[in-house]
């Protein structure tokens, strides 16, 4: 009877408290917390909230940008040649559609964009990695690459015309030098994020050279390496605009460039703004149905954004 006193009477050293000594208020506190978290991941947003949040808000934002640039006309701020109305750039829209011109002309940019993007990322990725893990070539490449990645695109047009001549292979030329070295800083920042900590543990789970770099430093280094994507992107697509408006030819086709600079040419306002409206509408596009999702996966496998 003695002992049993001694032990109900002996303090409990400080620790983990098992489940046979919790207390059943701190079990079904654990429990309401746990359903709660369950709560949260499993919530599905409502369709109207979705619209509410994501879609009214740019609605809303370009339906007063066409009321104020009616205003503007109406109010003749200046002559209509300068700037036309927007049922002006509209009707030029429909009769490039009712022509069958409209789509293949931001087919041909758009086409381009890609290819030349993907180039990119196939030379911007290993070379970022590369100039991330061996300093001999930080050292030597690194300044030179960031020298790149602030010269504007347009000025490696001449060169790549003199080079390559009026073709496809000028365009690509014209990307890849604007986007690689976006793609490759957008990786180098993202490795140096790496906590050192990671590297230990893969070096010490045998994940090394090769294996380390691919199960180790890209997944961690994801949100910065997709940050670089998605300059990269910016810069290419900027990069081809530039390249179409400059270099002109019948063999190269008709792309949003070219429409943006023959709409100079001939004093076809309505066509400038429309052929501005249609890059504007790319980018936007190719953002949401590319670079957001790929964000939001990235978060959400981080634990950083709730699923809805």
């Amino acid at each position: 009877m003695a002992s049993t006193d001694i032990t109900s009477d002996r303090k409990r050293p400080d620790g983990p408290v098992s489940p046979a000594d919790a207390k059943p208020d701190d079990i079904a506190g654990l429990e309401a917390g746990l359903d709660a978290l369950d709560a949260v991941q499993i919530r599905r947003t409502p369709v109207r909230e979705v619209l509410k949040a994501k879609v009214l808000p740019p609605v809303v934002a370009v339906a007063l940008v066409l009321i104020v640039w009616e205003l503007l006309v109406r109010a003749e701020v200046t002559e209509v040649y300068k700037l036309p109305p927007p049922s002006a750039v509209w009707d030029s829209a429909v009769d490039m559609w009712l022509k069958g011109t409209l789509l293949e002309v931001v087919w041909t940019s758009v086409s381009r964009g890609l290819l030349g993007f993907l180039l990119a990322v196939a030379i911007g990725t290993p070379l970022g990695l590369l100039v991330a893990r061996v300093k001999l070539v930080r050292a030597a490449i690194g300044p030179i690459l960031s020298g790149l990645q602030s010269l504007p695109s347009v000025a490696w047009v001449a060169p790549a015309v003199i080079w390559l001549g009026l073709n496809d292979s000028m365009m690509y030329a014209v990307i890849l030098l604007g986007a690689v070295p976006s793609i490759a800083n957008g990786l180098v920042s993202g490795v140096d994020q790496v906590p050192p900590l990671f590297l230990r543990a893969g070096r010490t789970l045998g994940a090394t050279g090769i294996r380390g770099t691919w199960h180790i430093v890209l997944p961690a280094a994801l949100p910065g390496y997709l940050a670089g994507l998605k300059q990269g992107w910016a810069f290419s697509w900027r990069s081809l605009m530039a390249a179409e408006i400059i270099a002109s030819s019948p063999e190269l086709g008709l792309g949003l460039g070219q429409l943006l600079e023959n709409g100079r040419s001939n004093f076809d306002m309505p066509g400038v703004f429309l052929s501005i409206l249609l890059i504007l509408f790319v980018g936007i596009a190719i953002d949401l149905l590319i670079f957001s999702p790929l964000e939001r996966w990235v978060l959400r496998s981080r634990g950083l954004l709730v699923k809805n």
